[in-house]
């Protein structure tokens, strides 16, 4: 390899170049962002406040929205509530970026800017007593939407966290053409409920009528119109959907759905030591080896964790191959551990271990 005079090397190391390579990219997204924003507003697109479910304590509560810029005819000619919308109109919504939001909660009234993606995703410093309450969000120049949040008790001792794709809908990710049909494409209606999930998940939510439902997904925000309408349809239990961004950071390529789920159980174990969670997850991706970290280090807030084995055509559909047992791993001592392929031998499982 050439030198230079000073003994170092003339060309960059691979790191270097991958480095440069990132923030270029990452670069480039934000000047793309930046004009679509100038491109939407100039056309007089309409700003679009979605309040999304939340969930709390009784001093605490997590409030998550986000702030889009729609065309007139599409705000006239759908509602996110209630209207069936495929994936890549969710998709191609500009995000407002840095919008002003109103947020009411009760009695208390706050003020925020959304962040780059027009995702708000803040702790609100209330007091409120345990149930079902109301919150209402409002950006500049948009209507009023509400969402309700999820305060829980300090005496409830359980929860549930469950994984999406390929755990409560039959997604195929990441194999690229699959993965564009399901998030560009198809809508709630095309999409494939896991057999027995919803179930299962039902006698969960009537057996712990007062445990919190949490949807973990390393899916983006762009369709969380979409898998609330699925769950709802599909008769799952009502829970706030934790989702992601997509791009490109300043460190990679795209954002890392391992860490995106380990933040938010971290978080969770912090916010409610109290709380013991059933994690529900699939074989198909890093749920287990994610889960078990996560019970290795907090023993205390893990009941139990589920996972469902995929079929061999899921797994290769999903990893590229045909499952196999290198996937698996240690379980931590005094872990409950389940595994099966569907939701009605979870359920006997469940049952057997008095959670059910």
């Amino acid at each position: 390899m050439a030198k230079n005079s000073g003994g170092g090397d003339l060309l960059p190391s691979v790191d270097q170049v991958t480095e440069e390579a990132i923030n270029i990219g990452y670069r480039f997204d934000q000047k793309l962002q930046r004009w679509r924003q100038g491109r939407a507003l100039q056309r007089g697109d309409i700003p679009t406040m979605l309040a999304f479910d939340g969930y709390g304590s009784p001093r605490y509560v997590r409030a998550l929205g986000r702030v889009l810029l729609k065309t007139r005819t599409y705000v006239a000619d759908t509602d996110d509530a209630a209207e069936s919308i495929r994936g890549w109109r969710s998709f191609s919504s500009v995000p407002y970026a840095f919008a002003q939001v109103n947020v009411w909660l009760g009695d208390h009234e706050f003020h925020f800017v959304a962040d780059k993606g027009g995702v708000i995703d803040v702790d609100l410093n209330v007091s409120m007593a345990p149930g079902i309450h109301t919150i209402y969000m409002q950006a500049e120049g948009s209507e009023v939407t509400e969402a309700t949040v999820t305060v829980v008790s300090d005496q409830q001792h359980l929860g549930v966290v469950c994984d999406v794709d390929d755990t409560v809908m039959v997604t195929a990710l990441p194999r690229p053409m699959l993965a564009a049909w399901n998030s560009f494409v198809a809508n709630e209606h095309a999409r494939i409920p896991t057999p027995g999930m919803s179930t299962m998940m039902d006698r969960l939510r009537r057996r712990h009528p007062h445990a919190p439902f949490l949807y973990l997904s390393t899916g983006a925000w762009n369709v969380a119109p979409t898998l609330r309408r699925f769950l709802t349809r599909n008769a799952y239990p009502a829970g706030a959907l934790l989702l992601t961004d997509w791009g490109p950071t300043t460190e990679r390529w795209f954002r890392s759905g391992s860490q995106h789920k380990v933040q938010n159980l971290q978080r969770l174990a912090r916010n409610f030591p109290h709380v013991r969670w059933i994690l529900i997850g699939d074989d198909g991706q890093h749920d287990p080896q994610i889960y078990a970290g996560f019970a290795e280090r907090y023993p205390d807030s893990v009941a139990a964790i589920v996972i469902r084995n995929l079929s061999p055509t899921e797994a290769v559909l999903a990893a590229g191959t045909r499952g196999s047992d290198g996937h698996r791993v240690a379980v931590p001592e005094g872990v409950l551990w389940i595994e099966a392929n569907d939701g009605a031998s979870i359920s006997d499982q469940l049952r057997d271990a008095g959670l059910l």
